[in-house]
């Protein structure tokens, strides 16, 4: 009961902001419904004058219901499509995931820009965006503004990448009689999953490829995802050793697991161990729904807790360092797509 007590107000604000937010995410998908909840909530935040009856429930709500999306996330993850899909695509994913988190490392030490933000956008470029800066926050303790920061640098690119990938491809000639070329391009080289499925779509739609492009891309997507599970725990160990987190020196495999990746992965298991036996794919959608509603939900108690005025002034750094990875991306997706003779 005392859990509830403290935290209901704050779950109850969360959940109702959120609904406005997941409707208009689905009206424009570009910016997607996590990007709207986390502007939302930053703007109410300059309005709100005492938060604290709803404080604690907005700090579990940015904290564990990020933890419980990432783990509904695993629901929409059949492995076997996964490794399939990837057998052609990897090579090219771990050459992109190695540019952006280099990138992001140097931008640390030379560019002075603050470890967990750039972490954060190193892992959210290189990997899914959102959903990966969603899995990462909590390994690394990384703060509200933190995370804001990033989503936001994310989502500018995201919207780049949506509306001028399809123009790109066409100029660079990718084969417009299929949809395998740009769509590797697309869910290689674009963050998000909600701007791969816009670039993919647009690119479908202008050759007239069904849903070639777009199959292809949401497959190449999902395999980028998996990289959440090697990365956290690489991140969750380094920030233990660092920080030293048992007294007496030594390490605490609790300490260092990220129990709900360990979740998110069971998950998967589940789907693609239940698609095998004559599943269908649909009956996991509700989970793959409620994945997404709890990250509107994580966002706007982000929101809530950030300074937008603090964010807005000290976002250049943070745009220059997304910048760069993007480009450091797309050029490297081009030139291994060329090297493997896809392009």
């Amino acid at each position: 009961m005392s859990f509830i007590n403290k935290n209901y107000r704050g779950i109850i604000l969360c959940i109702l902001l959120s609904i406005p937010c997941d409707i208009l995410g689905k009206k424009f998908p570009v910016i997607g419904g996590p990007v709207i909840a986390i502007l939302f909530g930053m703007i109410l935040n300059t309005f709100i004058k005492n938060k604290a009856p709803f404080e604690c429930g907005i700090k579990f709500t940015s904290k564990k219901i990020l933890q419980y999306a990432v783990i509904l996330l695993g629901f929409g993850m059949n492995l076997n499509v996964v490794m399939n899909t990837g057998k052609q695509s990897l090579p090219i994913i771990l050459l992109t995931i190695s540019i952006s988190l280099i990138i992001a490392l140097f931008a640390n030490k030379f560019l002075n820009i603050k470890s967990n933000i750039a972490t954060l956008i190193g892992v959210g470029s290189a990997i899914c965006g959102g959903s990966a800066i969603a899995a990462t926050a909590p390994v690394i303790d990384a703060d509200e503004e933190e995370v804001a920061g990033a989503i936001s640098v994310i989502f500018f690119f995201n919207v780049l990448a949506a509306l001028l990938f399809p123009s790109l491809g066409a100029f660079l000639g990718f084969d417009t009689t299929s949809g395998e070329a740009f769509g590797i391009f697309a869910g290689t080289a674009v963050n998000d999953t909600s701007s791969v499925t816009a670039a993919a779509s647009t690119w479908d739609a202008i050759y007239n490829l069904g849903s070639q492009t777009l199959d292809k891309a949401v497959t190449v997507k999902l395999t980028r995802t998996l990289a959440i599970i090697p990365i956290t725990l690489a991140l969750a160990y380094l920030k233990t050793k660092q920080s030293k987190i048992n007294e007496d020196g030594n390490f605490s495999i609790k300490k260092i697991f990220p129990f709900f990746i360990l979740f998110f992965v069971l998950a998967s298991i589940v789907t693609t161990v239940a698609i095998d036996m004559g599943v269908s794919i649909a009956a996991f959608k509700p989970f793959k729904e409620l994945s997404k509603f709890f990250i509107i939900m994580a966002m706007v108690a982000i929101g809530l807790n950030t300074n937008i005025v603090k964010l807005v002034k000290n976002g250049g750094k943070s745009i220059m360092l997304g910048m760069t990875c993007w480009i450091g991306i797309t050029i490297t997706t081009l030139i291994m797509q060329h090297l493997l003779g896809i392009w």
